[in-house]
């Protein structure tokens, strides 16, 4: 019911006579703006500087101004230079030439700064070894920038300066009374500091260098060294390989270093009816297993078993090897194919047992290989296991009177922390070289804060004769120092680390300027792989196949620890882009956990399932070894051998660590000896765990999604047969889906100008995750967490997606699919589609990187009310940050998923404090790209500041741009070429051919939204 109560404000307006109350009821004034005393007055106006349009204008600019009040934001105060750098152009960015050689990722880079800033990472295309960047390099400008670093030496825990620590330091070095100065050290293959090292000794009577690997490479180091007299590792170049056939090694992604993803992947591309062919014996699930084309999941005792089987059948020794039938039958296929490759062919081995290794040189000569380099290795792994625990011993029976710990973290990465931490206590002087206060550092009395990587000058001998340089690309942030500039200081030099460096070069023949500017040079002066001595153990091949050929299986369950994508050894562990960074394989975030089969599982005990939002919860598992036990969660994994568990190193530091980066189990403590193979009981510890998953679809339900075939098919040359054309129903009768008889769209002439297109080679992907990280560099893509990425709200621009076969391979997917006979029954494909979605027990894995598609037809700009999603001239998806009012019905209406919704502010907001919410922090954003407000919607934009950038640099230089100027973050970042990109309009670019190869196909092409994102149908060597 209706009420005619009245309300009022004050008693003036009960009286109807009032003719204020009415006069303020009709006008928002209460008298006229005296407007034309001053607009209205010529004579006013006249003596007035200000015309009439200025006045208005003022005028506006006032409203405007005092309704922007209410909401005004900070205001951040600039400073200008006053004397601005030659080289430094405000708006254009320069590059720098430099090494990063942290002990566990060493690469060539190009770096990219903004007014002095670093703000990105780019692989170094000029180097010819290690000249790209993985994820983990690519994120490691952020951490140049991270809140956590040390400002200051510290002596006992307290901030110092320079003076005073070199004072108190240089009084007890010569109080050491005949005891040894111990120098501990990561890796460095460096010239100069063998040099430094060197120096030291001169110094001091009684050094002693110890090198240590946080994950090591001790045993095939030992096989390489016995078999050719120096401590390194054999170098591969893949790229003219035909059969590779590893065991144990995911050489793919961070075996000995990485670094050979790139020749690999062009090995994969079918040209002219060729490409590799790729075998995997292993374990875990690993980048390498994925991309085989023929996987075995096998124990460690099996591939200890697989290896000497190999090297009976190829070299000889007739040793009595038990396996299965079904892996005896692939060694037989597999030496068949060894021997049918010859020089072309060759054999990896990830077994940490020097015997394997041994065995592994054996076959490698023996076929003559070409794939493999000797003559030039890798140094790049330098550490002895047996150095370190001797030191150990030393330190606690009070031999060592000082220590030096550079570039390493013992108390946190060694298999008996709490031994060594013990023992360091009793060195009366320890120094930590560290840029944080970690483990091994809050144990020391002194801390020599050292600058991040991209603060310094350094080189490194990553492969035999081939030498990068390491230079600053930004003045250092804090007080820091370089370790060799203080070691330098202690021998009693006085020379800066600059100009010894430069004097190292040119020892060595080369151009310092020429050097600095290329990142690297050649070398012919023999270098010392290491300032430490090490005693080489001598293994017969004739032994080596006898314990591999005995290799039995433990009664327990057999570990292998592995090194994530995302954090590697942990060293970047404070790290938040590589913390969200999802797993290749499990698509998992913000964590470590056990990999267990799905028999195991049964087993055990462990329960994996999807709560109400989607979201992935699991069961706990206590691992154990020789006392030491560890609680995990459980993730049970496709394709990992059954008997076996998986857990991934570098996680649970809580030492200088940001609390929302403490994330996962410290796994260091099961990497016994050096040794990443162990065996351990399992059991249920109860309770569940909140996994972050990206992904949560197991298969593709046999969707055309990614499209693929086999070698011989390809060869045929018929497109109809592995990448045929969709067809839709028009009028009953189907239609390819490219007729305009189909078509809903006008189209118009699109060869006038640029037209960018981008191609995906299924092929080439690896899965690494290098592009995600580079594409969060360059275009200021938050971080939001794990509670959130639970939630599905990840801001990622491109994902890789992860696919599992539920058969054996896809093609059965397809005809299981197709063989589907009504609804119901054993062939219904009522249930047949929930099978599709159980991965098969050794599941084939696919990878297909996915971005904005970026649709000529685009669904996402038919349905935005505001036009905040229109289509460009040139191809690109185009968002309007500022006219989104964050509908989400592009979202809705996008097939492909794409778009990202800003559902809080993640800039400068405590509840997301990921390196954004102070000004170090966001330092790190590139200021070509807005940082998006909450309530926005984004999306990969195909780097669009990049295209222009390109465009205006060539009008401004009068020229045509030339085929490969135009890149996208992701391009540049793609070593193995995976991601072509480019403009479609210039008949003889890149982009141009490989959309006119038969393998080209649109994803979801029959939804006909005509994307300028292709790909390439993946080949298999079967």
């Amino acid at each position: 019911m209706a009420t005619t109560k009245k309300y009022w404000k004050s008693t003036a307006q009960l009286d109807d006579s009032n003719e204020i109350v009415k006069n303020l009821e009709q006008n928002e004034f209460a008298s006229p703006i005296p407007s034309d005393e001053f607009l209205g007055n010529d004579e006013a106006m006249e003596s007035s500087s200000t015309s009439r349009r200025d006045f208005l204008k003022y005028v506006g600019f006032s409203t405007a101004a005092a309704s922007l009040a209410a909401c005004e934001g900070p205001v951040i105060y600039s400073v200008p230079y006053v004397n601005q750098p030659e080289q430094i152009i405000p708006g254009m960015a320069n590059y720098y030439a430099t090494t990063i050689a942290n002990g566990y990722d060493f690469a060539s880079i190009l770096v990219k700064t903004r007014e002095g800033r670093p703000i990105k990472i780019e692989s170094n295309k000029d180097a010819m070894y290690r000249g790209h960047a993985n994820a983990r390099v690519h994120a490691s400008v952020l951490s140049l920038y991270d809140n956590n670093r040390l400002k200051t030496p510290m002596i006992k825990g307290v901030e110092s300066n320079w003076e005073e620590f070199d004072k108190q330091v240089a009084n007890q070095l010569t109080s050491l009374n005949g005891k040894e100065l111990v120098v501990l050290s990561q890796t460095f293959a460096s010239p100069s500091m063998n040099k430094i090292f060197s120096q030291l000794k001169g110094k001091y009577s009684n050094v002693r260098v110890v090198t240590y690997d946080a994950v090591g490479e001790e045993a095939a180091l030992a096989a390489f060294e016995a078999r050719y007299g120096s401590r390194a590792l054999a170098d591969y170049d893949f790229i003219d390989a035909e059969t590779i056939v590893s065991i144990g090694a995911d050489f793919v992604g961070d075996w000995q270093g990485g670094g050979f993803d790139k020749g690999y992947a062009k090995s994969r591309v079918p040209k002219n009816g060729k490409m590799s062919q790729h075998i995997q014996y292993e374990s875990n699930l690993s980048l390498s297993g994925s991309n085989a084309d023929r996987r075995y999941p096998v124990t460690p005792t099996e591939q200890k078993n697989i290896i000497a089987a190999l090297y009976s059948k190829i070299v000889g020794g007739g040793a009595n090897v038990s396996l299965s039938d079904k892996v005896a039958k692939s060694v037989e296929q597999t030496a068949i194919s060894l021997k049918r490759a010859g020089s072309k062919a060759v054999v990896l081995c990830g077994i940490p047992d020097q015997a394997a290794h041994q065995l592994t040189i054996a076959i490698n000569e023996a076929l003559r290989s070409t794939i493999v380099d000797t003559d030039a290795p890798i140094l790049t792994r330098q550490g002895n296991r047996s150095s370190v625990d001797a030191l150990v011993k030393d330190m606690n029976a009070g031999k060592v009177g000082a220590i030096f710990i550079a570039g390493v973290d013992p108390v946190y990465s060694y298999d008996d922390s709490d031994a060594f931490a013990k023992a360091l206590e009793k060195v009366a002087l320890r120094v930590s070289f560290a840029s944080s206060m970690n483990a091994t550092a809050e144990k020391c009395n002194y801390v020599a804060t050292t600058p991040h990587y991209l603060e310094s000058w350094g080189d490194t001998e990553i492969k035999k004769g081939h030498v990068y340089l390491t230079q600053p690309t930004i003045n250092p942030i804090f007080k820091t120092r370089q370790l060799q500039d203080t070691l330098l200081k202690w021998s009693g030099s006085t020379e800066s680390y600059k100009d010894f460096l430069k004097d190292t070069s040119a020892a060595a023949g080369s151009s310092w300027n020429q050097s600095l500017q290329d990142g690297f040079y050649k070398t012919s002066v023999v270098v010392s792989e290491s300032g430490e001595d090490v005693e080489r153990e001598v293994i017969s091949n004739s032994a080596a196949l006898s314990a591999m050929a005995s290799a039995k299986k433990p009664s327990g369950y057999e570990l292998t620890l592995y090194t994530k994508t995302g954090l590697g050894d942990g060293v970047m562990a404070n790290n938040p882009w590589l913390q969200e960074l999802p797993d290749p394989i499990t698509r998992t975030t913000w964590d470590n956990y056990v990999t267990i089969s799905q028999v195991d599982a049964e087993k055990v005990g462990v329960v994996n399932e999807n709560v109400a939002n989607g979201a992935l919860d699991g069961t706990y598992v206590t691992v154990t070894l020789d006392g030491v036990q560890r609680k995990l969660p459980a993730l049970i994994q496709p394709g990992q051998a059954a008997g076996t568990i998986g857990i991934a190193l570098g996680y649970g530091q809580t030492a200088a660590i940001q609390e929302e980066m403490q994330t996962g189990v410290n796994a260091y403590p099961f990497y016994k000896n050096g040794v990443a193979v162990q065996t351990v009981s399992v059991k249920d510890a109860g309770g569940t765990h909140e996994f972050a998953c990206t992904q949560l679809q197991n298969t593709m339900m046999g969707r055309d999604i990614i499209r693929e075939t086999d070698l011989e098919t390809y060869r045929t040359g018929n497109k109809d047969n592995f990448n045929p054309m969709p067809e839709v129903s028009l009028n009953h009768v189907e239609t390819p889906v490219t007729s305009p008889d189909v078509d809903l769209w006008e189209s118009f002439d699109r060869s006038v100008g640029h037209h960018f297109n981008m191609s995906i080679d299924l092929n080439a992907c690896t899965g690494c995750g290098a592009c995600v990280i580079a594409c969060h560099a360059e275009n200021n893509v938050p971080v939001v967490g794990k509670t959130e990425v639970r939630k599905s709200r990840d801001m990622h621009w491109l994902r890789i997606d992860r696919y599992y076969s539920s058969e054996d391979s896809f093609e059965a997917d397809e005809a299981k699919k197709d063989g589907f006979d009504g609804l119901f029954g054993d062939n219904g494909s009522l249930g047949g589609f929930g099978e599709l979605e159980v991965p098969a027990d050794n599941p084939q894995v696919a990878f297909q990187p996915v971005m904005c598609q970026h649709c000529n037809h685009a669904p996402c700009e038919t349905v935005c009310p505001v036009a905040a999603s229109s289509h460009g001239r040139q191809g690109q998806n185009h968002m309007a940050y500022n006219r989104c009012v964050g509908t989400r019905y592009c979202a809705n209406n996008c097939p492909y998923k794409v778009r990202r919704f800003n559902w809080f502010l993640y800039n400068g907001n405590d509840e997301f404090d990921y390196h954004m919410n102070n000004d170090l922090g966001r330092m790190v954003i590139n200021p070509d790209v807005t940082v998006r407000s909450r309530g926005v919607m984004e999306k990969c934009s195909l780097c669009m500041q990049m295209t222009q950038m390109t465009i205006l640099e060539a009008k401004k230089d009068g020229r045509m741009i030339k085929d490969g100027e135009f890149a996208t973050a992701c391009s540049n970042a793609c070593s193995s070429g995976a991601i072509t990109f480019g403009d479609i309009n210039d008949k003889e670019s890149e982009i141009f051919k490989v959309k006119q190869q038969d393998r080209m196909y649109h994803l979801l092409e029959e939804v006909g939204t005509e994307p300028n994102v292709m790909y390439q149908v993946k080949v298999r060597n079967v």
